[in-house]
């Protein structure tokens, strides 16, 4: 018997350390056939297709190139793919990350953005192993599309620069500056490059009525860089600029590099500086990614892994770095393209890799040939669709303290940056969140007699004993109510006997129980006697260590009123005698 009692104890600390690492990929392989390899590899060119233009246009967004957007779009795809917890996540650079890259950049250089994507990848790794992975899921909706929303903006703003051709060399990155330098230079319009940003987003925005299967972003840029091209070579038209004259073009298969400090700075030293931007990248790529995963899961009837999923997620984001790459994360758009083009295993994410390595080994000089106000326009599409605009409508119906979470949050994220955004957003939901418990929890002192309240039942009136009050907590008893029970608790009265009445407290902190502490000792030094009902299972442990179990005498703690009420008949004939 003692041997196996030894076992199950064994058995219960593995379960209890056991780190919840289980890629889908593995388990989808043991039973794949031909047909879904038909599936997966259609869905995984596709989707290839598709991120061609993102990953691009993410990169010179985020102020690094082109090269470093589709090196991130294939390593990172790749891991996230074979190592995440959803069959159909897509990985790769996502616009929600373009306004923190970019100014981690401008403030720390590209060494400060790979040290920070690697704390951030250790970051999601770690929520990964301590089973996180359902807490971030509970990220207060109006903090979201408030960041969102912020992010779409700042993404819409930065490419007024590309579409109007203006060629400001150094754009300010504060938001109200941006504009102003805008408005400073619109004697500088370029109409050619205006005209092809107008009829990128005009052809995006219509291919879908023409045909759902074709990309509209990858359309225009086919169409548009032809025309560039066409303007170029037989009209003379030579101010339209394009990828090519701005960037370093793709050419070979990433080489492993270590991040180049600065003289006299440590790896320590530039971690410590950037650690702040490591953490909003870990928990915006942590955010997207689960949405990304639960709203796919919606649409195949499948669940997701989100530990597994967080580890991948972090291990793509350790890696890429190392080999010039910028933070990723499930991308939402393309994990919807592949499962409306039938992919339904990790092997379609892996295929479009593929086919993104095959753009960055040959067809390099074409992407060289890409209009950037073309991309501009792209860029834009997408910021109008992450703005969630409908979604921020419909909430302006809702309640106040929801709507001032939001636009709080949306305006710090444009105006200031997303970490203040997202922390500050965050203070603000649970402030307002513990002012609704506090309104919604209420103490009340009931005296000769009170409703019992049955489900179901009829209501039941009991009568209270003679020199007997009842203090009645409808509401978990923390810090915010505990005060309240403080200043009530003070009121002058000749009753004896005091029940607490704690059924519908489902939990208490460290300040409640000091202020029921203080509550006893100073009504037992008054020679009154205090009676406990209603405490629950986790309640009472609570109380019980920290003795209060023992102030107030392990009989005077019941778990039913009727039993106090008849505690306290009983103790009121005793000092009646």
């Amino acid at each position: 018997m003692a041997e196996t009692n030894t076992v199950n104890n064994k058995a219960k600390k593995s379960r209890r350390f056991s780190i919840d690492f289980k890629p889908r990929l593995f388990s989808t392989l043991k039973n794949y056939n031909k047909q879904m390899f038909a599936k997966d590899a259609m869905a995984g060119v596709i989707v290839g297709i598709v991120a061609i233009p993102l990953a691009i246009a993410f990169g010179i967004a985020s102020g690094v190139g082109p090269t470093e957007g589709l090196v991130t779009a294939i390593m990172a795809g790749f891991i996230i793919s074979a190592l995440g917890g959803s069959k159909v996540q897509i990985g790769g650079p996502t616009g929600a990350f373009i306004v923190i890259i970019y100014g981690i950049i401008q403030q720390y250089g590209l060494t400060g953005l790979a040290i920070a994507t690697i704390l951030a990848g250790l970051m999601q790794i770690a929520m990964g192993v301590f089973k996180l992975g359902s807490i971030i899921k509970f990220m207060p909706y109006p903090i979201i599309v408030g960041f969102t929303g912020g992010i779409a903006i700042t993404i819409f703003s930065t490419q007024m620069n590309d579409l109007f051709g203006l060629g400001i060399e150094n754009v300010p990155a504060n938001f109200i500056d941006k504009w102003a330098c805008y408005f400073q230079n619109l004697s500088n319009i370029n109409w050619w490059a205006l005209l092809i940003g107008v009829l990128s987003i005009l052809i995006i925005a219509f291919t879908p009525k023409i045909s759902k299967k074709i990309p509209g972003s990858l359309l225009a840029i086919i169409i548009m860089t032809i025309v560039t091209w066409i303007l170029k070579k037989y009209a003379g038209v030579d101010s339209i600029k394009t990828i090519g004259d701005l960037y370093e073009l793709p050419s070979g298969l990433p080489s492993f590099r270590m991040p180049a400090l600065a003289e006299g700075e440590t790896f320590f030293s530039t971690a410590q500086a950037v650690l702040p931007a490591a953490f909003t990248i870990a928990m915006l790529g942590a955010i997207e990614s689960l949405l990304s995963a639960m709203v796919a899961d919606g649409v195949i009837s499948d669940r997701h892994n989100s530990n597994t999923e967080l580890i991948g997620n972090g291990i793509a984001n350790v890696v890429v770095p190392f080999f010039g790459g910028i933070p990723a994360t499930g991308a939402i758009a393309r994990t919807m393209a592949n499962i409306n083009n039938g992919g339904r295993t990790p092997v379609a994410g892996i295929i479009h890799t593929v086919v993104l390595l095959m753009v960055l080994l040959f067809l390099g000089s074409l992407v060289g040939l890409i209009p950037m106000s073309c991309l501009a326009g792209v860029l834009i599409v997408v910021s109008y669709n992450m703005s969630g605009w409908r979604t921020i409508v419909s909430m302006c119906k809702q309640s106040r303290s929801d709507i001032a979470v939001l636009f709080t949050t949306l305006l710090l994220t444009v105006i200031f940056d997303l970490t203040i955004a997202i922390e500050i957003g965050l203070v603000m939901a649970i402030i307002l969140f513990l002012k609704r418990v506090m309104e919604s929890t209420s103490i009340s002192v009931i005296q000769d007699e009170m409703d019992v309240h049955h489900d179901g039942e009829q209501d039941e009136k009991l009568i209270i004993p003679a020199k007997t009050e009842v203090y009645e907590i409808e509401g978990p008893f923390f810090f915010g109510i505990a005060n309240k029970f403080e200043e009530l608790s003070y009121r002058h009265s000749d009753n004896v006997i005091r029940i607490i009445r704690m059924r519908k407290v489902s939990f208490i902190d460290a300040t409640g129980i000091h202020n029921l502490e203080i509550f006893i000792k100073s009504a037992q030094d008054e020679g009154h006697i205090i009676i406990l009902s209603g405490v629950n299972e986790s309640v009472h442990a609570s109380i019980k260590q920290a003795g209060i179990v023992d102030m107030v005498g392990e009989e005077n703690v019941l778990d039913h009123i009727h039993k106090a009420l008849a505690r306290a008949e009983e103790v009121s004939k005793t000092i009646n005698n």
